[in-house]
């Protein structure tokens, strides 16, 4: 049994660093818009923020995390060729978590016509065994945590008996732990369903949930408190909001008060919640990774003051139906 206390508190999520496009504000700021995002580019800018996860890590003695996705462009090939680059031993030098389930299809283009996909969905079992190997090819050594990727309740992947067989049979053979990501409004309901699945021998089906939840968006928190006590390794996405906690005025005069940089605090209000999450960074530069993975340092001054961590949340959150509806509206860049 994985014991959650000994795992990676702040990860490296592949989302942005995977592909040439992906809906992070400002990401023209970081990446020329005038030259083409080749797969060498995006694969240098990989490598050179995989170096900093590696040394900070090295440093403050923790494990590096790195999370990848089949529908992250190149992620699992730019993290599995890193790894065995550097000899990098499997689990005990590193914790690496994917996800299936989605598929890329953008081309390697950073923008598509209005109405065509960057990624399609897939969640039935034939997919899962089709990835299950693309995964394996990639990073199969070194592979922790498998996830579903956006697990909702209308694709049908909660209520297939199939996967979830599969799921356990992975997890059987593989020594992995099973979980699933998910997105929306409804991500409270998504995971109370999934909290309910148990496999034949009656073990539940998910291990850990990776889950949206910030300054911004909060519905999900009593859901993820009851996972955390069940057992559930709860995973953070989004943290910064895809960049739009940067533009939440009470967040960065609180920052200020802090005398930490925005993106720490917004971190660091995650990780003082009471069901006890880690977090992935989305950084596509090593100063951002840097940042971030200083946010622990932040947590013990919430702690100490939960009326000033409470303050903050109530100060910044949005209703979640208008802040899924903005990320929907965020374009591609």
């Amino acid at each position: 049994m994985v014991v959650l206390s000994k795992l990676p508190k702040i990860g490296l999520g592949m989302a942005a660093l995977g592909r040439p496009g992906y809906i992070t504000l400002d990401r023209n700021q970081v990446f020329d818009s005038e030259k083409p995002r080749s797969i060498d580019t995006m694969q240098g800018q990989a490598n050179q923020v995989m170096d900093t996860l590696f040394e900070k890590s090295q440093n403050n003695n923790h494990l590096p995390w790195l999370d990848c996705a089949r529908s992250y462009g190149l992620s699992e090939q730019f993290v599995g060729e890193y790894l065995r680059h550097h000899n990098v031993k499997p689990h005990e030098d590193v914790y690496v978590s994917s996800k299936w389930g989605y598929t890329y299809v953008a081309d390697w283009k950073v923008e598509l016509p209005p109405g065509q996909p960057h990624e399609v969905k897939d969640h039935s079992v034939g997919n899962f065994q089709k990835q299950l190997r693309e995964t394996l090819e990639h990073i199969g050594d070194y592979v922790n945590l498998y996830q579903i990727h956006s697990a909702t309740l209308d694709s049908g992947v909660l209520q297939n008996e199939e996967v979830h067989d599969a799921l356990a049979n992975c997890r059987e053979e593989r020594g992995w732990s099973i979980g699933l990501s998910v997105s929306g409004p409804q991500q409270d309901k998504i995971i109370q369903t999934a909290m309910k699945l148990k496999t034949k021998s009656g073990e539940a089906l998910f291990d850990s949930v990776q889950c949206t939840y910030n300054i911004l968006e909060q519905r999900p928190q009593k859901i993820l408190i009851e996972a955390h006590l069940a057992g559930m390794d709860i995973i953070i996405k989004e943290g910064v909001a895809n960049g739009r906690v940067f533009q939440n005025e009470s967040l960065l005069n609180h920052a200020k008060h802090f005398g930490c940089p925005p993106d720490q605090l917004a971190l660091g209000c995650i990780l003082a919640q009471p069901f006890q999450p880690r977090v992935l960074s989305g950084a596509v530069e090593s100063w951002q990774l840097e940042s971030n993975l200083e946010s622990e340092a932040v947590v013990a001054k919430l702690r100490d003051d939960p009326k000033i961590l409470q303050e903050i949340m109530d100060s910044c959150v949005m209703v979640s139906e208008e802040y899924w509806d903005e990320r929907s509206a965020l374009a591609w860049n």
